[in-house]
């Protein structure tokens, strides 16, 4: 997801887009010459694990954060920077490794799932302590997962699908019950819903948990300093403390990449995440710096609300708009974008172009999941004839108010105009950005997704017509069957198809314009080792420490 940036644009002139593309050293957008994008020839470099003999204890570490996380509760949480400092404060069940496969981490092996595929047996670690002395068992799982299904604002509800009951058999065993087969349900695990709460954090605070989380995790909660600071501290209870080597970390909030690269270039902050890419290059050949990098499973695009009328969660409302409510008039602008230019222009050809939310590199790809819709603002100018739109036809679009997702939105601002759209830019503050998606106070929105392991957690949740973060207020009873059938099915084969169909429907009604995928790129100093980061985009700083 896009962060955000201390500074407020009233508004964005059509001017500015070519001062912004020569102060930040790029050329106006033009076609895209054909060959590799530097993405796809770059090697992924996820980092290595600290040896202990060359860590030395204690120390501060300080990550230099693009965005303010929103709330630290993994029931609520939405923002991929809340996952960053979830890595030290809340384990759960499974976690991924750098293969991106499934891995036990609060659990002791993969679940065993019924014949019928209706039950997940789970075996628990034994001997686990919360941050606030309580003991992790099944009871605390049963707690954390029915507080997921049942609390107001939900984000994980949807994810963890059809569960009709938790059991516990015993401390050590928690049992998960299904209505209908649900395949995602293990990699849904290894994310924020399989973030094991303390039970009482959570009847002490209710849904205030995120005042002051309570997890098993390698830190714990100490402070936090709105759109400032986030400070965690190494937790003495927790079961593997001593492979925690740093005292504490401290997340500051620099929303400027170029600051972001400052700092950590003046030793200021040791981790920076989300390098731009006009930063990357020379950060890459500093002798003082590493830079990790992997391919997201994830997207940034472009959300068009629909029928987010009441806000997300409410009943569906259409909105009385020609873009709301003629999906000619959405095709005519994914037309108007040229995926290729914006990825060789504006990202120095860092990032890949995306047409799906289906990673290439998922084991449910296909030729139908990764089709692409043609640049042609020709064509578009017809459909917006088609659709009675006059042109130039005037669209709002929310975005971050920090230097990248300008750069973007300018970028698009100046390719649109082809297609026959007068496209508005409006920055504003992330948090505000993720309060005015979820309120439907947007006409279209630019915001992104770090992505999972399933594709399920990367469609449902957005283009479901219950999926609680469908804040396009998208409903298709076709795709709704497609989801559903790909959820209850465990043939490889028919889920690749069933996706494939989705994406096809997906790129007629276009609820949701996908553009491209980011190359996670994180700035760490060699003073430090241990950071690693994997496609899920998630910074692992729990287990580094400062060189000896």
């Amino acid at each position: 997801m896009s962060p955000r940036l201390p500074f407020v644009f009233a508004t964005v002139p059509v001017m500015v887009t070519a001062l912004a593309l020569v102060v930040a050293g790029c050329s106006p957008v033009q076609p895209a010459a054909d060959g590799p994008t530097a993405a796809e020839t770059q090697s992924d470099v996820f980092g290595e694990p600290a040896d202990p003999a060359q860590v030395k204890a204690g120390g501060t570490l300080t990550v230099a954060l693009s965005a303010d996380p929103d709330k630290l509760d993994p029931t609520l949480s939405r923002s991929l920077y809340s996952r960053y400092v979830f890595h030290t404060l809340c384990e759960k069940l499974y976690d991924l490794g750098p293969d991106a496969k499934v891995v036990p981490q609060l659990a002791t092996a993969l679940p065993t799932i019924a014949p019928d595929g209706l039950s997940l047996t789970i075996p628990l670690r034994q001997g686990v302590k919360f941050a606030d002395g309580g003991t992790f068992d099944s009871a605390a799982v049963k707690t954390t997962i029915e507080r997921h299904l049942t609390l107001a604002g939900s984000a994980r509800k949807s994810e963890l699908g059809p569960i009709s009951a938790v059991e516990t058999p015993d401390p050590n065993t928690v049992v998960i019950k299904l209505s209908k087969p649900f395949a995602p349900l293990t990699a849904a695990l290894a994310d924020r819903a399989g973030m094991v709460l303390s039970p009482a954090a959570v009847a002490k605070l209710g849904a205030n948990f995120s005042t002051a989380p309570a997890c098993v995790g390698p830190f714990k909660f100490a402070n936090r300093v709105a759109q400032n600071s986030i400070k965690v501290v190494k937790d003495p209870l927790y079961y593997d403390a001593a492979k925690v080597h740093l005292d504490a970390i401290e997340y500051r909030i620099i929303t400027d990449s170029s600051i972001r690269s400052a700092n950590l270039k003046a030793g200021d902050a040791q981790v920076a995440d989300s390098l731009s890419s006009q930063d990357a290059p020379s950060l890459q050949k500093d002798s003082t710096i590493s830079v990790l990098q992997s391919q997201s499973l994830g997207y940034q695009g472009v959300t068009i609300n629909i029928a987010n009328a009441n806000g997300v969660g409410n009943p569906l409302k259409q909105l009385d708009t020609p873009i709301a409510k003629d999906p000619r008039v959405r095709q005519a602008l994914d037309l108007s974008i040229d995926r290729a230019a914006l990825v060789k222009s504006i990202f120095n050809g860092l990032n890949t172009v995306a047409c799906s939310p289906v990673s290439p590199k998922s084991e449910f790809t296909s030729d139908a999941a990764q089709a692409c819709p043609a640049h042609d603002p020709a064509k578009a100018k017809e459909l917006l004839a088609a659709a009675g739109v006059s042109t130039p036809y005037k669209v709002s679009m929310i975005t971050s108010n920090n230097p990248d997702s300008l750069r973007l939105a300018q970028a698009l601002q100046a390719m649109v105009k082809d297609g026959g759209f007068e496209l508005v830019i409006k920055p504003v503050e992330y948090a505000s950005l993720l309060d005015q998606q979820d309120r439907g106070d947007f006409e279209i929105l630019q915001l992104g997704w770090s992505g999972r392991v399933d594709p399920d957690a990367n469609i449902f949740n957005f283009v479901g017509t219950t999926g609680s973060q469908n804040v396009a207020g998208y409903s298709s009873p076709e795709v709704d069957k497609l989801l559903t059938d790909a959820r209850q099915s465990t043939d490889k084969a028919q889920r690749i198809k069933l996706y494939g169909d989705v994406v096809t429907k997906l790129q007629q009604d276009e609820p949701l314009i996908y553009l491209y995928r980011q190359r996670n790129l994180t700035g760490v100093s060699k003073k430090l080792l241990g950071v690693q980061t994997y496609p899920d985009g998630v910074i692992r700083t729990a287990f580094a420490g400062f060189a000896k």
